[in-house]
């Protein structure tokens, strides 16, 4: 199996949507309702929305199998020397073997480029995939973050960074 990474186009966009939608929706199972999810979904992986995000560089980096999308990475400084982790995703079936620690070298060192020096990163609660997956590259987690969602659902992300 060998994997690209490469800049996403427009092309890549119907791979995204369906990567991102399956993996958030994963992330907050049982813990937001399905009315939000949904909303959710809508608001940040429709078509129009990425296309958007990607003329953006929000979406920085996909990973190929045979010009198919099997991950999604994206990212961007949020200040001078600090970047973000906005979004990284993998096809369920291509995890567990270096797809998203390919991601994020790539999103990493292109941060790296351009002059960031600390990383974060938010991570659902209980995030059985994302917080085993960070925490063994090197992130710290620095605190817990409640949002009140517009269906009135408390969501609680975790705030990890790591120097670069």
């Amino acid at each position: 199996m060998e994997v690209t990474i490469a800049k996403p186009t427009e092309n890549h966009i119907e791979a995204i949507s369906a990567i991102c939608s399956a993996g958030w929706k994963q992330t907050v199972e049982g813990k937001l309702s399905e009315a939000y999810q949904e909303r959710n979904v809508d608001f940040w992986y429709n078509h129009e929305r990425i296309r958007s995000d990607l003329e953006a560089g929000s979406y920085t980096h996909v990973a190929l199998i045979d010009s198919n999308v099997a991950g999604v990475i994206g990212g961007g400084l949020t200040s001078p020397g600090v970047s973000e982790i906005f979004m990284l995703y993998v096809e369920k079936t291509c995890r567990y073997k270096g797809i998203g620690r390919l991601l994020l070298e790539e999103l990493t060192g292109s941060q790296k480029e351009q002059g960031a020096k600390e990383q974060w990163v938010s991570v659902q609660e209980d995030n059985q995939h994302g917080i085993p997956f960070y925490e063994a590259r090197g992130f710290k987690l620095q605190g817990k973050k409640t949002e009140l969602t517009d269906t009135g659902e408390e969501q609680v992300s975790l705030r990890y960074s790591r120097e670069i």
